[in-house]
């Protein structure tokens, strides 16, 4: 078991959280929950070991062994991705070399009654003992199986790791831990570089093989499918809940109706006792009952309503001008570059107002067909876009493309048209964009504020074929509500490239799915198309027996 004991943590005046405590028992699986600025990535560094905390202690037996994934991070560049996986036996092959190399100074020393030669033995012994209790493992094998199952091919695992980019490495480093076998696993977003395939796997094993896990995540099905347990952090504070997100939910909102009927019920009686006391602090025969009031007020302990949900606001797109009856037709679409081909004969139509997907491993072309339909790339074959077709455009890199020297506000009040404009304030407020950040300029901003502010001046552009390239990356679950229900109330067409499942639920109709060379489409929703594939994997499992 490993306990957290009274953790304060101070900025300056600031306390971000004050004399928390809670135990992390073995097969434990936590959602550590709360909104952005909350907490949450500074309790994982801490228990990690990380950094210290202003008050408190992590205890945990001298043997455990935790393992960290944080949001960002960067591998060694001198190694293969099989070599830096493997790296999470170093320890253990350290070890057989130390007991190797102790017999050899054994084996040549004859000075058997000495306190050095009887040093070595215990180490030798102490050393043996602990190596020849661990489980023999063909390691080999071990960092295959969780390569490939994180969506690695075996030509890649001779190549060197500075040919991946940043969401590949973040790859390498959770198969290194994975692969430790840790007591209690760290995991800060660990999907949001993950496809499909390689998220349902991941489930799978935190599920089946870890032991300890706390997670943070805006993947509302991973974080349902995996965890156990709910401690969210709000007002500098946790709430622990034995249950997972989803039932967490509706015992907060029960907590909170609970507060706000306990909050209104005292500011009532605080009302009517101050009113008692304005109205008799001057009568002399009620000065010992307004003095007892007075002294009942000041020791008064005030209850507080956890922080508001915002989901409430309504985001609206501005109606999309009337596009063709097909926006984009495909007819036996090809593109190679050089020697790799990435996909042939893609042929499909897109109906206006229709939601599609496309999903698939990365690098099987769902980036590539984007670029094709904007124009942005040569390719064979035919690609025609519908009449009046206006396109508004998501991409990781649409970030960089913002005003540097505009301020958070004027970037927005730039394309807001007609009532939007007096929800300006809402709006960055559902993005997570507080008062005291209106003002700042692009160029002070972070990479995630930064997308977030783009998606925003994206939503209020006219546009009838919206792109979104994995838009839900930098969002927390309750701003990913908020676009989610913006998109479905959206009259144009959507093209969504994601591996959120939670979000692509009950927003697309039609699913396009990119693999071995082919784009293939399933006239069916995301949980339709999810449950067929496990069918076809199983009975392709059969086939090879």
């Amino acid at each position: 078991m490993i306990s957290v004991d009274g953790l304060t943590v101070e900025f300056g005046n600031t306390i971000l959280f004050k004399d928390i405590s809670f135990a992390i028992n073995d097969k434990d699986r936590i959602a550590l929950m709360g909104k952005n600025g909350a907490g949450k990535s500074t309790m994982l560094k801490i228990i990690a070991g990380n950094r210290a905390p202003s008050k408190g202690r992590i205890s945990a037996p001298k043997d455990a062994v935790i393992a960290y994934l944080p949001q960002h991070l960067m591998t060694d560049d001198h190694r293969t991705v099989f070599e830096e996986a493997a790296q999470a036996f170093a320890p253990i092959f350290e070890m057989e070399n130390r007991i190797n190399a102790l017999h050899e100074v054994l084996a040549s020393r004859d000075d058997y009654e000495s306190q050095e030669y009887y040093a070595i033995i215990e180490e030798v012994s102490a050393l043996s003992e602990k190596f020849y209790s661990i489980e023999e493992i063909n390691y080999d094998a071990e960092v295959e199986k969780i390569l490939i199952g994180l969506g690695f091919e075996r030509s890649d695992f001779i190549r060197p790791t500075s040919e991946f980019s940043g969401g590949w490495r973040m790859r390498i480093e959770l198969a290194k831990i994975l692969l430790r076998k840790p007591d209690l696993i760290l995991l800060d977003e660990p999907t949001n570089h993950l496809d499909i395939e390689s998220v349902q796997w991941l489930e799978e094993f935190l599920i089946n093989s870890a032991k300890a896990v706390i997670v943070i995540s805006h993947d509302r099905a991973f974080v349902d499918n995996i965890t156990t347990r709910t401690i969210e952090i709000t007002m500098g504070r946790i709430y622990d809940y034995r249950v997972n997100y989803s039932k967490y939910l509706e015992l907060r909102r029960e907590r909170r109706e609970q507060q706000q009927k306990q909050f209104d019920d005292q500011q009532k009686m605080i009302a009517d006792n101050q009113e008692f006391i304005d109205r008799f602090k001057g009568t002399y025969s009620k000065t010992n009952q307004v003095q007892s009031r007075v002294k009942m007020l000041e020791k008064l302990e005030l209850i507080e309503v956890d922080e508001e949900d915002t989901s409430a606001l309504r985001l609206r797109f501005p109606p999309a001008p009337r596009s063709g009856s097909f926006p984009v037709i495909s007819e036996s679409l090809s593109k190679s570059y050089g020697d790799h081909l990435v996909f042939a004969d893609a042929s499909f139509s897109i109906v206006r107002g229709e939601k599609v997907a496309f999903v698939g491993k990365n690098g099987e072309g769902k980036s590539t067909l984007i670029k094709a339909i904007m124009n942005e790339i040569d390719y064979e074959g035919k690609l025609t876009l519908g009449h009046n077709v206006m396109i508004g455009y998501f991409a990781q890199n649409q970030a960089s493309l913002l005003d540097e020297e505009a301020t958070v506000f004027q970037t927005i009040d730039d394309v807001a048209r007609g009532e939007i404009r007096t929800k300006i304030k809402d709006i960055l407020g559902a993005f997570m964009f507080s008062g005291d950040s209106w003002n700042k300029k692009v160029r002070v901003l972070s990479g995630g504020e930064r997308t977030r502010l783009a998606m925003i001046k994206l939503l209020l552009e006219p546009v009838n074929l919206l792109i979104l390239d994995e838009p839900t990356n930098h969002l927390d679950l309750k701003t990913k509500e908020i676009l989610k229900n913006a998109l479905l109330d959206f009259d144009g067409t959507l093209i969504l490239v994601s591996h959120d499942r939670d979000f692509l639920n009950g927003l697309v109709s039609k699913v396009y799915e990119f693999g071995q060379k082919k784009v293939k489409e399933h006239l069916s929703g995301i949980q339709e198309f999810l449950e067929k594939k496990k069918l076809e994997h199983l009975k392709e499992l059969e086939r090879r027996s």
